[in-house]
């Protein structure tokens, strides 16, 4: 747990030292709305970090446990209900929201009928039933906690309207009760916020229900499972890989990055009767045969026994914690995952820096530019006569007008700008993307047969890809407008300004393909032909529709942000130059009405120089404290210095 007290810190070291330029830019002036709104950006990223860990098995093969024992054994007891049986009914999340109180969020079965995803739900608080929480009293909180595992039996008709039975498939008959009932979850998702120290700085844990529920809940494996940054695998020792978990494994999670595989439940395998050495044998001959058919290597694959983990954290055992094996579980998540997901959020936010320190070089290039243009000005001025000085406020007028009129000339591209947005929306916005919907949800309900659905559902995709490609045009043509107008400008002033920030639209067509791939996987022909149009649809706009809608909807916000911040240099170096055009007016009128002395003015100007050099310095040496944050060693930052944490009861 160390490892990721380290990794909070870190975080928290590098928003300091983040925070801290982007104050001293502000202060200085040196940041245009673009960079204000790169800086917001990072520091949000930071701020909002997540390490999610997923936990995925089938039922009885000691997930909940698993988790009490990682992360909660300091409450002393159980928290997640575990005991023989399922007892994790619906996905179930860990993790801590500030600015909600500790309680469970408790997301209810019957909003499967209106065909949107859970996270469609999570915006609208008052589709949950909240249960509040009660840190003081564990026991009590145990109580709350078992509300992830209710039941209740319905009728078939109900249970078939929320896509959790089918009359069709055979194995449903096993599940129908001789009243004609079926028992299904009485929750869907549930959302547990608690101010654990871990949750607190960012952790996330995702708590599955067993493997037949996955294909009913599509999120999981469209989302969720997906995008977790570990995910552990666990089977059970004396059962090892099953057929329906090997299934599992290459549909929903392979051998990928962060995907461990955990051998739980070894204390069934330790025999009094065989020597320790013996058992070790039996437990590494388990180990190997889940390697072998999981395809992962055996290093991968994670003896342990979360039950006695558990009881001798309780009991202070730390004999019987070494022998459940749990310790080396623990180092390869945290080992292992932490300075990966490190590297990438430094990446991303020296990226971030790069821009904002390019904006700040830009902004000063061009304020000193000014200032010496200005002291030139005034030092030419020396021993001159009042009508030199005439002269050259009548050029500094012209020069005023001239850079007045190209402004005029600049509305006229002003309205093309503002068409090609329009059009950008067209491509790329959620009315396009409804439309779409609702043509393909029209043409699966006109199939005659289930198997053919998939060809409007191809379509679909072409469309959705034809949609991106034509907003990826647009793009690069308001890019590529307003590079030219940004170059016309600079060389008709003589000003030194960056190009445009560029948007790229690659990710998401990258994104559109994965949940076209993971389609294809859980939309095959054994899929059409054992489920019914109702249910088959249902899961198609429960999570195929509803992850288009939210890679559309992100594009969204990301176009919406370049089209407000691409104008924000430009404008920024209009705003100065005018500026500047103003002041060299003002200060060689004033001296030509002898108001103000030359040699006092040029003495200002030149203390002007000295103070923004001092600034540059400053700033360079903020941006320097940010790169160090970001490249020091997890141990090198020390816990403690992590916010203040709520530790367990």
């Amino acid at each position: 747990m160390q490892d990721f007290q380290h990794y909070g810190a870190w975080r928290a070291a590098a928003a300091s030292a983040l925070q801290a330029y982007g104050a001293a830019l502000r202060e200085t002036a040196l940041i245009d709305d673009a960079g204000a709104s790169q800086l917001e950006q990072a520091l949000a990223r930071l701020r909002e970090e997540r390490l999610s860990v997923a936990f995925v098995a089938e039922f009885s093969r000691g997930k909940s446990e698993l988790i009490n024992a990682i992360f909660f054994a300091d409450y002393g007891q159980r928290i997640l209900p575990s005991s023989a049986g399922r007892t994790t009914m619906c996905p179930t999340e860990l993790l801590y929201d500030p600015a909600l109180p500790p309680c469970i969020r408790l997301l209810p079965i019957e909003t499967r009928v209106q065909h949107l995803s859970t996270s469609d739900f999570r915006a609208d608080p008052d589709s949950w039933t909240v249960l509040e929480l009660d840190l003081a009293a564990p026991e009590r909180m145990g109580e709350a906690f078992r509300q992830v595992s209710q039941t209740r039996r319905v009728p078939a008709a109900e249970a078939e309207s929320y896509g959790l039975w089918d009359p069709e498939d055979p194995d449903g008959a096993h599940s129908l009760g001789p009243d004609g009932t079926v028992e299904i979850p009485r929750w869907r998702h549930a959302i547990i916020n608690l101010p654990h120290p871990l949750l607190k700085q960012g952790l996330v844990i995702l708590d599955t229900p067993g493997l037949n529920a996955i294909g009913t809940e599509p999120e999981l494996t469209l989302r969720l499972i997906p995008n977790a940054h570990a995910v552990l695998f666990v089977l059970a020792a004396e059962t090892g890989v099953t057929k329906s978990d090997i299934e599992v494994w290459r549909t929903h999670i392979g051998g990928g990055p962060g995907r461990l595989a955990v051998l739980n439940k070894i204390d069934a395998m330790w025999d009094e009767l065989r020597t320790p050495a013996e058992n070790e044998a039996e437990i590494a001959r388990q180990q190997g045969e889940v390697a072998r058919l999981l395809g992962l290597d055996g290093g991968r694959v994670y003896p342990v026994s979360a039950q006695k983990a558990l009881v001798g954290k309780i009991n202070g055992d730390m004999g019987l914690v070494e022998k459940s094996r749990l310790g080396a579980l623990e180092a390869a998540l945290f080992h292992d995952l932490i300075p990966a997901r490190r590297e990438l959020v430094a990446r991303q936010l020296r990226a971030d820096l790069a821009v904002l320190a390019a904006g700040q070089q830009a902004l000063g290039a061009a304020r000193t530019r000014d200032l010496v243009e200005q002291l030139q000005e005034l030092k030419s001025l020396r021993g001159k006569n009042q009508g030199v000085i005439a002269h050259m406020m009548r050029r500094i007028e012209l020069e005023k007008k001239e850079f007045d009129a190209s402004l005029f000339k600049l509305q006229g591209t002003r309205a093309v700008f503002a068409r090609l947005s329009t059009e950008l929306y067209s491509t790329l916005g959620m009315d396009s993307v409804g439309a779409q919907t609702d043509a393909v949800r029209a043409a699966m309900q006109a199939a005659r047969f289930a198997t053919g659905m998939r060809a409007p559902v191809r379509s679909y995709f072409a469309a959705m890809r034809t949609n991106l490609d034509a907003s990826s045009g647009k793009v690069a043509e308001i890019g590529a407008m307003m590079d030219s107008m940004v170059r016309r400008f600079s060389a008709e002033h003589g000003l030194s300004l960056a190009g445009p920030m560029p948007l790229s639209l690659a990710r998401y067509g990258r994104e559109l393909d994965e949940v076209e791939t993971l389609f294809l996987k859980q939309f095959g022909t054994a899929t059409l032909l054992m489920n019914s149009r109702a249910t088959l649809l249902a899961r198609f706009f429960d999570s195929i529709a509803s992850r288009v809608r939210d890679i559309f909807r992100a594009a969204n916000t990301d176009a919406e942000a370049w089209l407000k911040t691409i104008m924000a240099p430009l404008e920024t170096a209009i705003r100065q130059h005018r500026d500047g055009l103003r002041q060299r007016q003002a200060s060689i009128g004033r001296i030509f009405e002898a108001t103000d002395s030359l040699e006092q003015k040029i003495a200002a100007f030149e203390a002007t120089q000295l103070a923004l050099e001092g600034e540059r310095v400053r700033l360079a040496a903020l941006a320097a404290q940010v790169e160090a944050a970001l490249d020091a060693p997890l141990d090198a930052v020390p816990a403690a210095s992590t916010a203040q944490e709520t530790e367990p009861a």
